[in-house]
């Protein structure tokens, strides 16, 4: 069967690491989050994939290929243009992905999916098909029940007795929504549907194409199956998805890695002083990655390989990115620090050299280069 990843947005909520990184390219677990979604994919029979790129499109393309290492095809297609060696992205929206996708060879012949690459999933994607087929709908949205307080962070569909979606609502206010079934961003598309999508336009799947189906009556069902979806919209949602699934609460990601001790993960040739660190799980530390006696570690953390965390330490439900280290002193409570960028867990940003602060810095810059150091 056939896919399409919509992957060509550029992520601002989620910056500063989208400046540096298309949104799924982000790291989960060691993974991008994309290669998840890849994977979930292909073991549901998903062979084809085409991905839209635009923004940084050149570390999708080249992380997964022609798609073989994950047993599948991919293809991708790229929005935008090169101008004086530059390349600049022009996203079509959702919609206008898969129109300009069936313009140019007309890829989707049959029932196709269309997921986000930005979301972590366990959706039996299976059953979703059989579910659409059984409804006998042109489109089909896959929605989630969520508490009513929590209504006005989503797009709310609304539907008759027969699973026929009626009409939407954007992040209404909770008083005022019709429904608690949210759009996860996961669609069951037949081919006919593209034909309400105008080439060559800048055109949105929930804002433009769903009304228009609705408009027109076409058959229009919500799937509603139990998953667990992660949605990596803000800098908040991926440090709470690292922690859900450190706790190991999304069942499809295991924790990699050796437990050399209860609750604690760690890649290959780490230097680690057990004895006189505190470290408290769950905790994974990467490869090559070394941790300073009167170091203290709480989980969930994520520490990524090559990382140097000296002594006196003190990192508590964070992510740290490959090759930072982590200076003596410093607390690092509730945050991602990568690069010479620290976010807290709202989004927050703070830039070492603007604080005049080498706590965290790249561990291959030799410790004698850095000041105090």
């Amino acid at each position: 069967m056939k896919a399409m990843i919509l992957a060509a947005g550029k992520g601002t909520r989620v910056r500063p690491l989208t400046d540096e990184m298309p949104k799924p390219m982000i790291p989960i677990i060691g993974k991008p989050v994309m290669e998840y979604l890849v994977e979930e994919l292909a073991r549901h029979g998903f062979n084809d994939i085409m991905i839209n790129v635009s923004h940084l499109p050149e570390q999708i393309e080249n992380y997964f290929g022609n798609g073989e290492r994950f047993g599948v095809e991919i293809g991708y297609s790229f929005e935008g243009y090169i101008e004086d060696g530059k390349i600049q992205a022009t996203a079509l929206g959702s919609a206008g992905g898969l129109k300009r996708i069936q313009d140019f060879g007309g890829f989707f012949d049959d029932t196709f999916l269309v997921v986000c690459g930005d979301a972590l999933i366990d959706l039996d994607l299976t059953t979703a098909v059989r579910e659409h087929w059984k409804s006998g709908a042109v489109a089909s949205i896959c929605t989630l029940e969520v508490e009513p307080e929590n209504v006005s962070e989503y797009g709310v569909v609304v539907t008759n007795d027969n699973g026929q979606i009626t009409s939407f609502q954007e992040k209404p206010a909770a008083g005022e929504a019709l429904s608690n079934s949210v759009n996860t961003g996961i669609y069951i598309f037949e081919p006919e549907v593209l034909d309400l999508i105008p080439s060559g336009k800048t055109y949105d799947i929930g804002g433009d194409l769903f009304p228009k189906i609705v408009e027109q009556g076409l058959p229009f069902h919500a799937i509603n199956l139990p998953f667990n979806w992660i949605d990596i919209g803000r800098i908040s949602d991926y440090w709470e998805a690292n922690q859900k699934i450190m706790q190991q609460q999304l069942r499809t990601i295991p924790i990699p890695g050796t437990q050399v001790r209860p609750g604690i993960w760690v890649g290959l040739n780490t230097s680690i002083d057990f004895e006189d660190c505190d470290i408290r799980g769950p905790v994974y530390i990467g490869s090559g990655t070394r941790v300073e006696a009167g170091a203290s570690i709480v989980g969930p953390t994520w520490i990524g390989h090559g990382c140097h965390i000296r002594e006196g330490a003190r990192i508590s439900r964070s992510i740290i990115f490959e090759y930072t280290r982590i200076g003596s002193a410093s607390i690092v409570s509730d945050s991602v620090a990568f690069g010479r960028f620290f976010v807290d867990k709202d989004g927050k940003k703070f830039e070492s050299e603007d604080m005049h602060l080498d706590w965290v810095t790249d561990s291959r810059i030799p410790p004698e280069h850095l000041n105090g150091g």
